[in-house]
């Protein structure tokens, strides 16, 4: 395993570009972003092949103003498609091997059966687009206590979606902060979940915070990825309580849970 940084909630204390360096120097492999605007493409790939710092994972981009994704949302089929094309184009050009999709949040009164239909037809585009440039294409649950009305929430409605698309270029985003939220058994769910995980973040719980910060057990949580053979990426995707660089004692211990 190999552990990376989100540098759209990390380091932030410096702009994007310089968050490369920043997180390199930290200790960390690589990273990811949540939505680079296209005049930070260029930069970025500079930046990242001149620090030998590989962009991991972007998001196809969620929607305007306060959206949390399009990707189950009836009637936006046409923008979600488009957004799919910039994502593809981004990824192409930042070298990244994997993008996530956002179900998003549906209209109040949205049929659950048709926005289940729209997000499955969106989810098999995406899939077969990227895999033309070769970047797999992953699906995130995320808690309702953080984002209520999100369309795609807990970790067995994840894995049916997963189980009936049956796409060879489509896996799970795990994020251990929101499946410790919704799973009774955290380790648990790692090992239900399996091979099926194509890509993996956290932070602690509550708050969104560093490892330490909370009542997550991390130990027992890798044991559970080692039992599943996952040997990828595993992104700090957090909100730190101070300057970024001043609370990176976990990563020690991390690295020695990951080799």
């Amino acid at each position: 395993m190999k552990l990376i940084s989100n540098i759209s909630m990390m380091f932030c204390e410096v702009p994007l570009i310089e968050r490369l360096r920043a997180a390199r120097d930290a200790g960390f492999q690589g990273v990811e972003i949540q939505f680079p605007e296209l005049a930070e493409i260029e930069p970025l790939k500079e930046a990242s092949q001149a620090l030998a710092m590989p962009i991991t994972l972007i998001n196809v981009p969620r929607g305007p103003g306060d959206a949390v994704g399009l990707a189950a949302l009836p009637g936006e089929q046409d923008a979600f498609r488009a957004a799919v094309a910039t994502c593809a184009g981004q990824a192409a050009a930042l070298g990244v091997r994997k993008v996530n999709v956002l179900s998003g949040r549906p209209p109040e009164g949205a049929s659950h059966a048709e926005c289940l239909a729209v997000l499955k037809a969106n989810l098999v585009h995406t899939a077969d687009v990227m895999a033309e440039i070769g970047v797999q294409v992953m699906v995130e649950p995320v808690n309702r206590d953080d984002v209520p009305g999100f369309f795609l929430s807990g970790l067995d409605p994840a894995l049916n979606l997963l189980e009936e698309i049956d796409h060879p270029n489509l896996a799970l985003q795990f994020d251990l902060y929101h499946m410790a939220i919704t799973e009774p058994d955290l380790p648990a769910a790692i090992r239900r979940a399996g091979a099926r995980i194509g890509h993996v973040q956290f932070a602690d719980t509550p708050g969104r915070h560093e490892p330490g910060t909370g009542m997550i057990d991390f130990p027992a949580a890798f044991a559970a990825l080692r039992d599943t053979g996952y040997d990828a990426e595993v992104s700090a995707e957090y909100r730190p309580l101070e300057n970024t660089g001043d609370a990176l004692e976990w990563i020690t211990d991390f690295k020695r849970m990951m080799a």
